[in-house]
């Protein structure tokens, strides 16, 4: 292996940002029960507040463009833009068309996933055994979720997610590996919306990964009006 792939696979060190965001300024906060779907707009200029309340709970999420669905988050284009596979302080999460659509402004976990995917029935059958192919997943979240919404998005509008608060590392060889969580209670992630986007989240319902011990909790999003 060469030391550019050494270098490109290692674990980049965390770099960890506290927010000055005050949470009884906020203008919107939301508990979103463990295992559950959500579709929300976020403003351009608002900032958003992902809250891990138990601690190593995967949140999985998918930003569009709110005026032009079409537009969406890219895991490609943004870890090349960034040169690193992990997500933290910094970050600029692109579009499929390279424009940004959020920037990670604080951030007090110090590693997110956008490699790792959401789980699906498929998935779920292929890493665990086949009769875990009907257990509740974020797939099908989402797709409750669009359909529940109507805003004309649907099962092609599906693309790689980021997985808040997981921990995937990447080996030496390419391969991934789901590891134990790096969250804790209260750790959290904030993002500046650049423009106007539409959030879907499934708040992983997975009962089958060792990273939340087996049991899904709760998380909660707070959300700021910009200055």
């Amino acid at each position: 292996m060469s030391t550019d792939t050494a270098r490109d696979t290692a674990p980049a060190l965390p770099v960890l940002q506290p927010s000055r965001l005050d949470p009884a300024t906020a203008v919107r906060r939301h508990r979103q029960p463990a295992g559950e779907p959500w579709l929300t707009e976020i403003r351009q200029g608002q900032t958003l507040r992902i809250l891990d309340l138990e601690g190593n709970q995967a949140v999985d999420v998918i930003f569009y463009d709110r005026h032009d669905p079409a537009e969406h988050y890219s895991a490609n284009r943004t870890l090349l833009n960034q040169g690193s596979v992990y997500l933290g302080t910094g970050s600029v999460l692109l579009s499929n068309t390279g424009r940004p659509l959020l920037t990670i402004v604080a951030d007090t976990c110090g590693r997110h996933d956008t490699l790792g995917g959401a789980c699906a029935a498929e998935s779920n059958t292929v890493r665990y055994a086949l009769q875990k192919k009907f257990m509740h997943s974020c797939r099908d979240n989402y797709l409750l979720a669009l359909a529940q919404a109507d805003i004309g998005l649907g099962k092609g509008d599906l693309v790689p997610n980021i997985n808040f608060f997981m921990n995937v590392p990447v080996t030496p060889e390419g391969g991934l590996t789901f590891a134990d969580g790096v969250s804790a209670p209260g750790k959290y992630v904030e993002l500046r919306a650049e423009r106007d986007v539409w959030m879907l989240v499934s708040n992983c319902p997975q009962l089958n990964n060792p990273c939340n011990a087996y049991e899904p909790t709760p998380v909660e999003f707070l959300i700021w009006d910009g200055a």
